[in-house]
């Protein structure tokens, strides 16, 4: 490669222009054959990178990255900022992408649509920017509530959740956030987002859980709460209810395909059965949800939460109960 294109290359994460080719000697029909020949791969027109770079891309999670630059480069407007879902997932946060890779741009001065991306013309605070790498990006409060102006409102609160959980923003930077987009498009969604939003959720499966029983209208469960027996920790709980003295657990499959703290399923296994037993001797009654509970299992799982919640725990306790104030973000 000329040293012209590699430097060009090198400044854009693996990204090459037709002016940089020009640049570097690289006429219209050699361009082409070097796509043809799948040397190149082209990402915009006018926008080239290698198919090293765009499976190494795809293999760290990177491939919508690349086309936000794709698309920034291609736009060349210096106040165009990544935002909305696209800021979402930049900030490694939960957010769907849609299968076509729609890239989503906010500019102070225009709307504009196009081929692989959308650009709202909205405000932006000097605050509300920041940078990753050459991308110019919404910060995460701002991408969080924007993402969730125009997305489900369980989506928005997955990844409202996901980052409070990992301290990317506060419920205190959430609600100014909302506070400064109440009236626009999508305000009122945001808000009701924000009101639902609890870093204590440590998955997405527990945030969703955590919906579902809300809007079943049953007792909204305490979150990440410690069971003590005579001054001994016995096991924390993901979801709460104090009165029935019943216990949610919530079974994602990653538990125990991808366990932490080098534990081999097998243990995980034990582990939660042993601790599942000592929480039943103490009367405590346990539910276990998984995916498909809150799902197309919903209905029978609401049956058996509105009967377990209905009736009183033990008259007398052996145990307390200490709810913690933080979720526990779990890594290796």
């Amino acid at each position: 490669m000329h040293p012209l294109l590699r430097a060009a290359a090198e400044r854009q994460s693996g990204i090459v222009t037709a002016s940089d080719a020009r640049r570097a000697g690289y006429g219209s029909d050699e361009v082409q054959r070097l796509c043809a020949s799948g040397r190149w791969v082209r990402l915009r027109r006018g926008i080239y990178t290698t198919p090293t770079v765009l499976a190494q891309a795809q293999e760290e999670g990177r491939r919508h990255e690349l086309d936000c630059l794709a698309v920034l480069i291609d736009l060349d407007r210096p106040d165009a900022t990544v935002s909305h879902g696209s800021a979402v997932h930049l900030h490694g946060l939960p957010a769907r992408i849609p299968a076509e890779g729609l890239v989503r741009l906010t500019d102070p001065w225009h709307n504009r649509s196009g081929r692989g991306f959308r650009m709202t013309r909205s405000p932006l605070d000097p605050a509300e920017v920041g940078a990753r790498g050459r991308l110019r990006v919404t910060t995460a409060q701002r991408a969080l509530v924007d993402h969730a102006r125009e997305s489900s409102l369980e989506d928005a609160v997955i990844a409202m959740d996901a980052a409070l959980l990992v301290g990317k923003t506060t419920q205190d930077g959430l609600l100014r956030a909302v506070d400064r987009a109440r009236d626009w498009p999508g305000g009122p969604a945001a808000l009701r987002a924000v009101a639902l939003a609890d870093g204590r959720a440590e998955s997405p499966l527990e945030t969703r859980g955590r919906l579902r029983i809300v809007g079943a209208g049953l007792p909204t469960p305490q979150l990440q709460v410690e069971i003590w027996v005579g001054g001994r920790f016995l096991a924390v709980v993901d979801g709460w209810f104090d009165d029935a003295a019943v216990a949610v657990e919530f079974d994602g499959r990653v538990k125990y395909t991808d366990p932490w703290r080098d534990r081999t399923p097998g243990q995980v296994l034990w582990e939660e059965k042993r601790r599942e037993d000592g929480l039943r001797a103490l009367d405590i009654r346990v539910v276990r949800i998984a995916d498909a509970d809150v799902g197309f299992r919903w209905a029978e799982t609401e049956r058996r939460l509105r009967q377990l919640t209905s009736t009183p725990g033990p008259a007398e306790r052996r145990f307390t109960v200490r709810p913690r104030a933080h979720g526990l973000l779990r890594s290796g």
